[in-house]
């Protein structure tokens, strides 16, 4: 009898032994040595079905292995949904280590200074980030606005900060929204001390800071552009902003035009500054940290005009005579505007 129950301990010894050797061997057990590296998609579902997947694309070498192996360490119920660069040489710890870290791959997503809430919805809707009318429906949510910036705004034209966003495949268009306010709210704090002595509300700054974007590509006149703009206020004299003209057609009419006529200019809308004195109702593009700096840092000047020389760079008057005559050199001249184009200043700043 004593040689049954000590054959039997000894048999229950080696099944362990044998188990735990088969469960060190397989923690510590990678499917390649040479691995190479696979993006994994981790799908709604059943623990079961990624770890069959894992299993199928090679990165596992037993997806029941791995069923225990999550089960025990707790991990089943921890995958998150996302998109993951995964490697061959993995062993199942790191691999399971990875898909339970929900640190998806980021893709590009790149909104440039002066782009508008158009812009980036056809941008998000091209790059395959999300519908261009959901992240248009948000972006006009008051309450949604009010909830990441304090206030319920028409729009979150101008907050959407201008930068190069990390963008996972299953991200929302409210988180992707959530992303570039969050970046606004941190850059506008640089500017914080500066906004406080203005006498101008944080929307009044971020509206006059869209106008100056979009009024000049070339960096070094953003000031001299917020200096026109701010004498302007200052004198009662309306803006002429001739961009805000656009920005408020396109709202009008929903049409996302690139040319504005006569008529356009006497068609009164809440964008409208050549009929509307003062500042439009809202922002019409997303200014980038320099444009607000430039807001609030006006140069000193005397200047109320300025009119394109056709390379993107501006000519600047103190009065309306010295205007018309600039007008007509660089307007009006035929000469003057043969091989320009504000694309050279594009080149120009990209040399920098």
């Amino acid at each position: 009898m004593k040689r049954l129950v000590l054959g039997g301990l000894l048999f229950v010894v080696a099944a362990g032994l044998l188990a735990g050797g088969l469960a060190f061997f397989f923690l510590n057990e990678a499917p390649e040595v040479e691995g190479r590296e696979v993006v994994f998609e981790l799908k709604p579902g059943p623990f079961s079905a990624v770890a069959r997947e894992l299993e199928s694309q090679g990165l596992v070498t037993s997806a029941g292995k791995l069923k225990l192996l999550a089960r025990i360490t707790g991990h089943a119920n921890r995958v998150r949904v996302g998109e993951y660069a995964l490697r061959t040489d993995m062993t199942p710890l790191q691999v399971l280590g990875v898909i339970v870290s929900g640190k998806s791959i980021q893709h590009p997503l790149t909104v440039v200074e002066g782009a508008n809430i158009y812009d980036v919805g056809e941008l998000i809707e091209k790059k395959g980030y999300g519908k261009k009318k959901t992240f248009f429906s948000l972006c006009k949510n008051p309450e949604f606005l009010r909830s990441l910036l304090g206030e319920a705004l028409p729009s979150c034209e101008g907050y959407l900060f201008p930068e190069t966003y990390g963008v996972t495949k299953y991200m929302t268009e409210k988180e992707i929204i959530q992303q570039m306010i969050s970046r606004f709210l941190q850059n506008f704090e640089k500017v914080a001390a500066l906004a406080g002595a203005s006498g101008l509300t944080r929307h009044q700054i971020v509206t006059l800071a869209s106008i100056v974007e979009k009024e000049t590509g070339a960096p070094e006149e953003r000031p001299i552009i917020s200096s026109v703009y701010h004498n302007r206020l200052r004198m009662g004299m309306k803006l002429q902003a001739d961009p805000t003209v656009l920005y408020g057609k396109w709202e009008a009419t929903g049409n996302y035009l690139l040319s504005i006529t006569r008529q356009d200019l006497i068609t009164p809308n809440p964008y409208n500054t050549y009929t509307k004195a003062g500042l439009p109702v809202g922002p019409i593009a997303n200014p980038g940290l320099e444009a607000l700096r430039a807001t609030l840092q006006p140069a000193t000047s005397e200047f109320l005009y300025f009119v394109s020389r056709n390379d993107g760079t501006h000519i600047f008057s103190k009065d309306y005579d010295a205007h018309n005559r600039a007008v007509q050199s660089f307007q009006q001249n035929a000469k003057a505007r043969q091989g320009k184009s504000w694309r050279d200043l594009s080149k120009r700043n990209k040399k920098r």
